[in-house]
């Protein structure tokens, strides 16, 4: 199938979704149950920008199945959001809380926009403004948002805030997570994405027979996730960042860069670039260099069928979401290289929210634990089944995984005659 086929990421999820069916010999009723969401909302959202003129822009809201639980999902602020994207990541929110056992659904919103050309006071009416919009779906036993690219426990707070004055000043907590800790937001929130890559990584490389101490990381697109993946593969794995990249471009120094510094550097500059003693790189030349983990952190559909074959990392850890296209996975399996796919990789984020939305009160230290524990369960299950199914990649194993357990879900919900 040529790559611009399947460049949609609402196509891409479809068709693992048709794989995984096919591999199980599932009728096809069952694709048909899932191929599309159950709901979405798309939503003007008219403010006024500081310049005194309004401006409209597009919102939307996708709730895809919510059989193993309440729905949840991120909200992103980013220029190439749109109806297609958010579908396709509401049903690997789906297939992804089933992967590490969590009884959730699956959901995901987001609006067209570009944050970082924004200030503080258009972000709030923004986000206030998305919430008088889908608020009419959302609460704690109904759909439960949370941070994703470009928003933050602030825009949470903004959006709990709102949803709050719609519904007679009723305080709701349970109605957002990722929110400030001074709201009942769950310690550890922060870098639970990248803390559960990072354990996912550390688990690969003893199926490697290695060891993650002095290994060489890449990290691409240093936003949130990334940088918290700089950080913790120094704390945790004891590895080196060699090379990091956002949307300006990359640097590389292979004998490592200090990991807090990097970060200070962007705070700084508002860019990776002229990072001191380190040699500017493409984005596309960090997805190709020999490291033994790499970190694709930033959108979709980054390694495709054109630079896959390029592509020298040994462990690939999915921490965004759809990354790697189809056609790019059969040439990476080829290549013998590890894929941790992103419905197990990126997961972190999923769990910690799901401890803040059951108001466990732990510190950082037991939440951090609590997650390292469920990403090692799940990565041990995922390993074990793609062994028992065999002759499928992990990513295949994931989706076989999950859609047995929303199937049997339904089953038991009595969800139509297919099941």
């Amino acid at each position: 199938m040529p790559e611009k086929t399947v460049s949609n990421p609402y196509h891409i999820a479809q068709n693992r979704i048709r794989t995984a069916v096919d591999k199980l010999g599932m009728p096809d009723d069952v694709y048909e149950r899932l191929k599309s969401p159950d709901r979405i909302l798309e939503a003007a959202i008219c403010i006024r920008m500081d310049s005194g003129h309004l401006k409209t822009f597009y919102g939307y809201r996708s709730q895809h199945n919510n059989a193993l639980g309440t729905y949840k999902g991120g909200i992103r602020f980013s220029p190439d959001v749109n109806a297609d994207e958010v579908k396709a990541l509401s049903i690997w929110m789906t297939f992804k809380c089933a992967v590490v056992g969590i009884p959730l659904g699956g959901a995901k919103g987001g609006i067209a926009c570009d944050p970082r050309n924004m200030s503080s006071r258009e972000l709030e009416s923004l986000s206030r403004g998305y919430i008088r919009q889908v608020g009419c779906v959302l609460g704690e036993k109904m759909d439960v948002p949370a941070p994703d690219v470009y928003t933050n426990p602030q825009v949470m707070a903004w959006m709990m805030d709102e949803f709050q004055s719609m519904y007679g000043g009723r305080y709701e907590p349970r109605v957002i997570t990722g929110k400030p800790l001074q709201l009942g937001g769950s310690p550890g929130r922060l870098d639970a994405t990248a803390r559960g890559g990072c354990y996912a990584a550390r688990e690969a490389a003893k199926t490697l027979g290695t060891e993650t101490k002095g290994a060489s990381v890449a990290v691409h697109g240093f936003g949130n996730a990334g940088q918290y993946a700089a950080i913790l593969s120094e704390e945790l794995l004891g590895s080196k960042i060699v090379a990091v990249s956002d949307s300006r471009g990359g640097i590389y120094n292979e004998k490592g860069m200090d990991a807090q510094s990097l970060i200070d550097h962007k705070k700084n500059t508002g860019a990776v670039s002229g990072y001191e003693n380190s040699q500017p790189l493409s984005n596309k030349a960090l997805l190709e260099l020999p490291v033994d983990i790499l970190y694709p952190a930033a959108l979709e559909n980054v390694i495709t069928a054109q630079n896959a074959p390029d592509i020298q990392a040994r462990i690939i850890c999915e921490l965004a979401n759809g990354p790697i296209t189809p056609e790019a996975d059969d040439i990476l399996e080829n290549k013998g290289l590890i894929v941790l796919p992103d419905l197990l990789a990126n997961a972190g984020g999923v769990i910690v929210s799901y401890f803040e939305w059951q108001q466990n009160e732990w510190d950082g230290e037991e939440t951090a634990r609590r997650l390292e524990r469920k990403m090692i369960q799940a990565f041990k299950q995922l390993n074990e089944y793609q062994k028992i199914k065999e002759n499928v990649t992990m990513r295949q194993a994931a989706y076989m995984y999950a859609l047995e357990r929303i199937v049997e879900t339904m089953r038991l919900r009595g969800w139509g005659e297919f099941v």
